[in-house]
Order: C-alpha cells, then sequence, then structure tokens
C-alpha cells in the first residue's frame, strides 16, 4: 500500500439550481409575500422551496467534486502526463491511498474551506473506485465525514456510474445520491433521486471556465414540514460553467396533482425563467443566486 499528497485549484462549478421557483403555495402564506396560488388546499411556501433548492445545490457540488478528482486520473491515464485541475482551492488537501485494487481518496475541507463562489465547506468527502484505469465504465462509492456546507450539517452517500464514453463520445456521470441535512435551527429535510450529467465540452482542457454539462435527471424532496415533492428535467438543462445560472432547458416540478414547469431560457446568461403554472399561466420570474 502506499500513499500520496495531492492539492488541486478550484473555480467551482456553480450551484445547480440558483432560483427559488415560486410554486404551489396559497394566498393565505404568511412566510412569504411572493408566492404563487395553485389551490386553496394544497399549500407549499417560497420558504420550503428555498430549502430544497438548497439541498439540491449541495448534492450537486458534493457530487461535482468527487467526479473532477476522478476526472484528473482518468485524464491523466488517457493522455499520459499528469493533469492538473483548477477545480478545487489551496485549502483543500486531497490525500490518495492506493491497494492491490482500489484507489480510497480524502477530500479534506479542514476546519472551514471558502471556495471561489463564497461557499464554504468543512468535513471530508471520501471517495473509492477501482485502481484498474482501463475499463470503459467504472463505479465510484461517495460519502461524506463529519460534512457541512455554510453551516448546514450534511450526512449520505452517492453512487456514481463514470462513462468514459457515451454514445456521443462523451464523458457522462449517472449518480443515484441520498443526503440529508440539517441547518444550525434543527430544521430536517432529505433528498434523493438520480441526475446525468454528460460533459459535452472542455473535458481536458484543466480549466474549468470552459466546461459544459446537459443534466438530466428525477429528484424527491422531503421538506422541513413534511411535505414531499419531485423535480424532473424534462428538456436537457445546460450548465456552463463561465455563467451563474442554467441557461436552458425545462423543469417540471409537482406535488400531489398538482405540477409546474420552469423554463430556463434559449441560452442567455441571465438570471430570468419563465414559470408556467399549472393553469397554464405564464410568469417570468428572477432567479435569485443562494445565499448562506
Amino acid at each position: 500500500m502506499k500513499k500520496d499528497l495531492k492539492q488541486f485549484n478550484f473555480k467551482k462549478s456553480v450551484p445547480f439550481f440558483m432560483g427559488i421557483l415560486f410554486l404551489m403555495a396559497a394566498s393565505c402564506s404568511k412566510e412569504e409575500d411572493s408566492t404563487e396560488e395553485l389551490s386553496s388546499s394544497e399549500v407549499i411556501s417560497a420558504t420550503e422551496l428555498q430549502y430544497s433548492d438548497e439541498t439540491e445545490m449541495i448534492s450537486e457540488e458534493v457530487t461535482a467534486i468527487a467526479e473532477d478528482v476522478y476526472a484528473s486520473d482518468e485524464i491523466s491515464f488517457i493522455s499520459k502526463v499528469p493533469h492538473r485541475s483548477d477545480f478545487l482551492p489551496d485549502c483543500v488537501t486531497i490525500t490518495t491511498v492506493i491497494t492491490d485494487t482500489t484507489k480510497e481518496k480524502t477530500i479534506d475541507f479542514g476546519e472551514g474551506c471558502e471556495l471561489p463562489n463564497g461557499n464554504v465547506l468543512s468535513g471530508i468527502i471520501n471517495l473509492s473506485y477501482a485502481k484498474d484505469m482501463e475499463a470503459a465504465t467504472k463505479s465510484l462509492a461517495l460519502s461524506l465525514e463529519n460534512f457541512t456546507f455554510n453551516g448546514v450539517a450534511i450526512e449520505g452517500s452517492a453512487d456514481i456510474l463514470r462513462e468514459r464514453s457515451n454514445e456521443n463520445e462523451n464523458p457522462q456521470s449517472t449518480a443515484n445520491a441520498s443526503f440529508s441535512a440539517i441547518w444550525p435551527d434543527d430544521g430536517t429535510a432529505s433528498f434523493e433521486g438520480t441526475r446525468t450529467r454528460e460533459w459535452i465540452e472542455g473535458y481536458g482542457s484543466g480549466f474549468w471556465g470552459d466546461n459544459v454539462f446537459l443534466i438530466t435527471g428525477k429528484r424527491t424532496y422531503v421538506g422541513r414540514e413534511g411535505n414531499i415533492f419531485v423535480k424532473e428535467v424534462i428538456t436537457s438543462l445546460r450548465r456552463e460553467m463561465a455563467c451563474r445560472f442554467i441557461v436552458s432547458g425545462v423543469l417540471e416540478i409537482s406535488r400531489n396533482d398538482n405540477t409546474a414547469s420552469l423554463d430556463f431560457g434559449d441560452g442567455t446568461c441571465d438570471a430570468k425563467g419563465i414559470l408556467t403554472l399549472p393553469d397554464g399561466t405564464e410568469k417570468e420570474i428572477f432567479l435569485r443566486r443562494f445565499k448562506k
């Protein structure tokens, strides 16, 4: 068994869901004065949806970090020269333990490591995968240890199927993730589902800013009030890492018999989206960046 120590630089992929979806709220909501009335009997506050977006963003960021660390090994193997990604800052320490069959990595954010996007992470992401890099597909196991994200304690794990080349000859990762969150006020929520990310531009460049992904999938969220709703990608979401927002694609959000959709636009990097309510009413909304 041998052990090496690595450090990576980072310009983080910006959070996957940047917006607050004004969905399924009754006119009697006391929490927010900016909600949409869908049904007098079905109430989900904008505040609860904000917590939903926060947990989903955390899931996206955690899996993106793990995938980038793995991709550095993959690209080094393919190119036969060491590959250095600029995905993580100097305050992150990556330790690799190699056995006869596996690579075990600890991605350690210490007591608190601030990423360039302003998010502060602490604790450890554990990542494990087979040592053999010749395989066309690879299973990655991810788990968290004493992990916090902007003060929110996160527990959970993810299994990631990594394909070096999909039918479009692009790298692709499919993550089955399950995470739970505990806020400083003891509020709790859970989140699980599948998300597929196709890496369509920038693979192997070593620069985060030219990376582009297409994202599909379906996930279920159990909120702090015990409400359950589902988010499903209907048209692939386009994530350009140089932009803070999803630039195109359609997301469908449902609870019980109520379903709304959010269209992220035509590819322009802006904070606008079109929300279509169950009755067909359309409303332009502004997506707000996650705040600590």
